[in-house]
């Protein structure tokens, strides 16, 4: 029973391994014009799956979401259509990036293979059932810019100094926007340095802004800098830079 299950898991490391067939981080989204995100590895219109399903996204409003994370979300949504001379909408130069409860459901047909590989595992961000008990966020990507802008809500069991934010959870947010920007520009990306500043603590409950841009690429790294901020930016909460190393997917699946 298990090995027919664990030959097809290597079968599907060994297809993601290649670089013709769309990574696990990076959505099948088709860009209007050249960048460098088309540039540093192509994506793929094969499936591995015959069938597929739209996972839940998990950065959408709910009703814990505060006016001003609101607002802020509101914002940014609408950089992503702009109106035009001839009153049409297109495309403007922000995405919403989806947010999943486990990165496999970033890949095609990744709800089943969440259900093969390690079925009760999820995102440490998306891990908490209830609305605004943990991490409430969302992220938009700007592909022209290499910048990744992500407002987030801290809720009530993120706590470190009294009323204000853990500084672990802090970091964990550094990683995952840092992150998805390193992923959206080279692939399956794993973390292999972080370094973070603290500048003023973070309320709990209050709503921030999470700036992250690329400083540059040196073959498979990834540097990446990051500010968090107040919403109006004329505080700055923390400071960090992040390197991430490109990896062979086939790594995550112990097959290389």
């Amino acid at each position: 029973m298990m090995r027919p299950v664990a030959n097809r898991l290597a079968g599907i490391a060994r297809a993601f391994s290649n670089p013709t067939v769309a990574v696990i981080l990076r959505p099948q989204t088709q860009w209007s014009s050249p960048s460098a995100f088309q540039n540093t590895r192509p994506l793929s219109k094969v499936s591995l799956w015959p069938f597929s399903a739209q996972p839940r996204d998990f950065s959408q409003p709910n009703a814990s979401w505060s006016p001003e994370m609101r607002k802020v979300y509101d914002q940014y949504s609408a950089l992503c259509e702009v109106e035009t001379e001839g009153g049409e909408t297109k495309r403007g130069p922000w995405r919403k990036v989806p947010s999943y409860n486990r990165t496999l459901k970033y890949a095609k047909g990744g709800v089943y293979l969440s259900k093969m590989v390690q079925s009760k595992a999820r995102l440490f961000t998306r891990s908490i059932k209830e609305h605004g008990a943990a991490f409430e966020y969302a992220a938009f990507l700007n592909k022209q810019e290499k910048r990744c802008v992500c407002v987030f809500q801290s809720g009530h069991l993120l706590e470190g100094p009294p009323g204000h934010v853990h500084g672990g959870a802090i970091a964990t947010m550094i990683d995952s926007v840092t992150g998805t920007l390193a992923g959206y520009l080279s692939g399956v990306i794993m973390t292999a340095n972080l370094s973070i500043n603290y500048r003023s603590p973070i309320p709990l409950g209050s709503v921030v802004l999470i700036h992250s841009a690329l400083e540059r690429m040196e073959g498979r790294k990834i540097f990446i800098t990051c500010r968090v901020t107040s919403t109006d930016e004329s505080l700055l909460h923390t400071e960090a830079t992040a390197l991430f190393v490109s990896i062979n997917v086939g790594h995550l699946f112990g097959t290389m």
